[in-house]
């Protein structure tokens, strides 16, 4: 009786370590987790004018994670909005944490700007020569642009075709002075300025710096142009 109780008690504990072993999130729950989150934000994205189609990518069968005792937390490891293959971050925050990543085929469509026609390299943009037209967004991992505003005056840096999607690496800002341009020069200190007339050396756009001539000294100096015809000196 001694013996059968011991054997009974063994095969028990045998049983119970047996079963805390095959506890695991399986790759069928990490897919759902994924889905799920990918749908909710696809929902989201809907209300804002996207069309959103994808697919989850494959996870081998045999994978066994450490059962998970949360429910799964699931993030977008970048922008997906940048690229068609973005990866979900699954991962468990319970008592045995685990990471992992999930590759996901992603289309994300929607308005965004185009060339009305064919723009040739430094032509200066206006409100006109661009229209608004569904694009896949993600295509590129340049970024889009939505708001005509924000490329009126810009100049191409290179020629496009026309429908083409127009992004911040195909513009520059044009220049705020050119070689010859007659500029205000501010030299500037914490209390006080000195303002003189000056003619600038080079072409510049606001933001960068440029070799000016002073035309009351014949110096030449260098400043940062923060406005059209104004270039500004520290002091």
């Amino acid at each position: 009786m001694l013996m059968r109780t011991l054997f009974l008690a063994i095969a028990m504990l045998f049983s119970l370590i047996s079963d805390q072993s095959l506890a695991a999130t399986s790759a069928e729950q990490i897919q759902q987790a994924t889905r799920a989150f990918v749908q909710e934000w696809a929902d989201q994205r809907a209300k804002e004018g996207l069309k959103i189609a994808f697919e989850v990518g494959h996870i081998d069968s045999r994978l066994s994670l450490a059962d998970c005792d949360k429910p799964l937390d699931a993030e977008f490891a970048g922008s997906p909005l940048e690229t068609t293959r973005p990866s979900v971050l699954v991962s468990c925050s319970g008592k045995r944490p685990w990471r992992m990543y999930v590759s996901l085929s992603l289309e994300v469509h929607g308005p965004a700007l185009v060339a009305s026609r064919a723009l040739a390299r430094g032509e200066r943009l206006s409100e006109q020569l661009v229209t608004t037209q569904s694009v896949q967004l993600n295509a590129s991992h340049k970024g889009a642009l939505f708001n005509p505003e924000d490329v009126n005056g810009m100049m191409m840096r290179r020629p496009v075709s026309a429908g083409t999607m127009i992004t911040p690496d195909l513009l520059e800002a044009p220049d705020a002075v050119e070689r010859g341009d007659h500029v205000i020069i501010i030299a500037r200190s914490k209390t006080f300025s000195i303002r003189s007339r000056g003619k600038a050396l080079a072409n510049a756009s606001v933001g960068e710096q440029v070799l000016v001539e002073n035309l009351s000294s014949a110096r030449t100096v260098k400043g940062t142009v923060v406005a059209p015809g104004r270039v500004e000196i520290p002091m």
